[in-house]
């Protein structure tokens, strides 16, 4: 099976001196959820920004590596030319218009080509995957909640008809019964509709409850990886990123060895 997404050895710098992520290799397969982890400052947002092609507005570029999508490069292309391309990303902030309604806000993510009959459509495709939408079509999106603003965000990129989404700390300020609740539609979303997902998260055991495979970050580099239970049978994901054993946190690289490698290391 070819990837449907592989980043080979990325590099992305900022202000032309800051290096954010270094030597970072992913693959994603066709019908996979991937799941990019790590704490603050770790270089996922930077890396899904790379993928969408939003770094040019932070002043960052890919200086090296690679990044492939359906075998055609498109790193430090414009984001309309990687959205043309099959991959729509839910951002970590700014999700939503807020003066528009929910259904302005679908209409607004069609490209200016599709017709009336067409957008309808679509939205009806999409409200089904999230019927709490559809009692909210005229309300403006600024009076949602933080749910149905994530709902929405999520909507209004399927409304692309994507390949692939990218999914920035679906999370963030959530609360966890919500954040279930999002986390299941995102597989019925792959099950139903054949899109490949990833997913970029602080918390790894919300995102590898659904992902089938993880890549964990720290200081900007991939520093582990593997498949989602390998990942939480692990013990250095269990102390470093769920908790389960006591005393101060410290970085995952503060006692191992960063170890440039793709392959599985425990």
């Amino acid at each position: 099976m070819s990837a449907l997404l592989a980043v080979e050895t990325l590099e992305v710098v900022y202000h032309r001196t800051i290096t954010a992520v270094q030597g970072i290799n992913l693959t994603v397969n066709p019908g996979q959820i991937i799941a990019i982890l790590g704490t603050n400052g770790a270089g996922k947002t930077t890396t899904l920004r790379a993928i969408s092609g939003f770094l040019g507005i932070d002043d960052a570029r890919v200086t090296e590596g690679s990044i492939t999508f359906k075998g055609a490069r498109i790193d430090n292309r414009p984001p309309h030319e990687i959205a043309r391309s099959g991959i729509a990303l839910v951002p970590e902030r700014e999700k939503v218009f807020p003066n528009l309604t929910v259904s302005e806000n679908l209409s607004a993510a069609i490209a200016a080509g599709v017709g009336r009959a067409g957008r309808r459509q679509r939205e009806e495709a999409i409200v089904a995957l999230f019927p709490r939408l559809g009692d909210l079509r005229t309300r403006v999106a600024g009076l949602l909640s933080g749910g149905e603003r994530q709902m929405l965000a999520i909507a209004s990129a399927l409304m692309c008809q994507p390949e692939l989404l990218l999914v920035d700390e679906l999370s963030l300020g959530l609360a966890p019964v919500v954040v279930e609740d999002l986390m299941a539609r995102l597989k019925q979303i792959r099950d139903q509709l054949g899109i490949t997902i990833v997913i970029v998260e602080q918390s790894a055991a919300v995102a590898l409850a659904v992902a089938d495979y993880g890549y964990v970050l720290e200081n900007g580099r991939v520093v582990l990886d593997g498949d989602s239970a390998r990942l939480l049978a692990h013990g250095d994901i269990q102390e470093f990123y769920l908790g389960h054993t006591s005393g101060d946190r410290r970085s995952y690289r503060s006692v191992k060895q960063y170890r440039r490698s793709r392959r599985w290391y425990g």
